[in-house]
């Protein structure tokens, strides 16, 4: 686990926003970054496709927020929670714990307009609140429930996978997942509007939650109400997001530390977005290759020296060139010489597994999607995006990009027979409405005028003792590791939050841990995490150096 961060200098935020932290004008080339930015678990319907250009296979978009109304589904809900005792081994430890499945509500002016669901584990027995950390837990899309993390990662328990962490034969099968963190920490799993159960009330608004803001309102609203339900205001409180859930993570922490002066202990990204910290394009380019590079050497296509060794060894060779020569290379444009492209040229290709002749016709610029049709083209497969461990097979073996994600049509059965078992049959949770893990969110306001990034470097300002835990699996092309690492680093980039941030990078992808040596590694360097955030900060507030 490394030491290390980094963005930029505070802007005062704009009339209208007294209550958001860091909310800052942006560029115009933010708002298409907004439009790209990848995001946890697209659906794979719509994955490789654009919206409204009738290519690819995605459905109708949403009406616009404002049109589509909420039907009557929010009154099937059952009135009051689901409560069971369940016995559990965790990291060693016997746990006795209590399961609550149920909703909140979610009001405006008092009257309530949308219920949010959740699923909450809790250790029985402990008297003393403050010694017990209480975690938030969502997953992203945005528009997918916290089904991923729940039954893949921290929950009690899991769906079946192999070894390294590929689908059985279906249906897929339910386990206890030993390295759950009940042993450490209460768990509440939160599935955002339009998510799960989680329902607009009728007649309401379906969208109205559906954007970068009023998303991170709507489940700060929810972490307040549950915080105040459950009497844990003494409690240590963390929040783990994935994916497009690390973009509400890192605004949450803002946002409920502002309205509610909640002060968090700890927030945990998973597979982390951009978080709006801008960049331009070649140092996009130049933190994706390190990815590439993982990818060729797992499906080994990487020439015989680098081949040879280590994952670890060859990908600092990597990031070493593509933060130099690299990104050197790329911002000349066209003062580049000949030769010296050339030179670049084969380089790139040594650490991505391709031609120097494609990558000299990609302008030296080789994208992800291409990346992921050409690579193993000779074998007319491609390699997935989230998980480029992963193998596809399209139609035909030519084109500029895959026509579907295979890592997605693994996840999805597997994940959705689960979690309709788990809840309906075994923690007895069945109303009569669908459980949603892929919800109808679009169209998702994008807020471009907002930076999340900004939104938690000012709550790592205002409160010094909160730290963050980065974690990633360099398989993951969606959400790369050495990206996020770029962001982390630019947060504040005079360097003073640098010792309140780690990261952790396992040998897999987006869900790193459905592979079954990173699940045990990642919740023991969850564990870890919490030790180190509950520590405290050395010397501060009262002595410079």
């Amino acid at each position: 686990m490394t030491l290390r961060i980094g963005p930029r200098v505070a802007r005062s935020p704009p009339v209208g926003w007294p209550l958001i932290p860091g909310v800052t004008p942006m560029k115009l080339r933010r708002i298409v970054l907004a439009l790209v930015t990848p995001l946890f678990l697209i659906p794979a319907s719509d994955l490789f496709a654009q919206p409204g250009t009738g290519r690819g296979t995605t459905a109708p978009q949403a009406v616009a927020a404002g049109g589509a109304k909420a039907g009557r589904e929010a009154e099937l809900l059952p009135a009051e929670p689901v409560v069971s005792q369940h016995t559990g081994k965790f990291n060693g430890q016997s746990v006795s714990y209590t399961a609550e499945v149920g909703w909140l509500p979610v009001r405006e002016d008092g009257k309530v307009i949308a219920k949010m669901g959740y699923i909450a584990y809790t250790k029985n027995g402990v008297s003393d609140a403050s010694a017990r950390p209480l975690i938030f837990s969502f997953n992203g899309g945005p528009g997918t429930a916290s089904v991923w993390m729940h039954l893949g990662y921290t929950g009690p328990r899991r769906v079946t996978y192999d070894d390294e962490g590929f689908q059985q034969r279906p249906p897929a099968g339910l386990e206890d997942n030993p390295h759950s963190i009940l042993d450490t920490a209460d768990i509440v799993y939160i599935d955002p509007i339009g998510t799960g159960f989680s329902r607009m009330v009728e007649g309401e608004d379906l969208h109205k939650f559906h954007g970068k803001l009023a998303d991170i309102q709507s489940v700060g609203d929810f972490i307040l109400a549950y915080v105040n339900r459950k009497d844990r205001w003494t409690s240590p409180k963390f929040i783990v997001g994935e994916s497009y859930g690390t973009t509400r993570a890192a605004g949450l922490a803002a946002s409920v530390q502002s309205r509610f002066q909640m002060y968090l202990n700890g927030v945990i990204l998973v597979s982390a977005t951009e978080l709006d910290v801008e960049r331009g394009p070649e140092v996009d380019f130049a933190t994706s290759l390190p990815t590439k590079t993982a990818t060729a050497w797992y499906h080994k296509h990487l020439v015989s020296d680098l081949q040879a060794k280590p994952l670890r060894t060859v990908l600092g060779e990597a990031e070493a060139f593509a933060m130099g020569e690299y990104l050197t290379a790329l911002v000349k444009g066209d003062r580049l010489s000949d030769a010296d492209r050339d030179v670049i040229a084969a380089k790139v290709a040594r650490f991505t597994g391709l031609s120097k002749d494609f990558v000299l016709q990609a302008n030296l610029r080789v994208s992800f999607d291409r990346h992921w049709k050409e690579l193993l083209r000779d074998q007319r497969m491609t390699v997935g995006r989230l998980d480029t461990r992963y193998l596809g097979v399209d139609l035909d073996a030519a084109g500029e990009r895959p026509e579907y994600s295979p890592e997605m049509a693994d996840w999805n059965g597997p994940f959705g027979a689960a979690i309709n078992k788990y809840l309906r049959s075994e923690l007895k949770y069945n109303p009569e409405i669908q459980y949603f893990i892929w919800g109808n969110v679009r169209p998702w306001t994008q807020d471009t005028q907002a930076s999340v990034g900004d939104m938690l470097r000012t709550a790592m300002r205002d409160n010094p003792y909160l730290k963050v835990l980065v974690q990633g699996g360099y398989y993951d092309a969606a959400c790369d590791y050495f990206n996020a690492a770029y962001t982390m680093e630019h947060l504040q980039p005079g360097g003073e939050f640098r010792n309140r941030y780690r990261f952790a990078w396992y040998e897999s992808g987006h869900m790193m841990y459905l592979r079954k040596v990173d699940l045990k590694n990642a919740n023991n360097d969850l564990r870890g995490f919490i030790t180190w955030a509950l520590e405290g900060v050395k010397d501060y507030p009262r002595k410079a150096k």
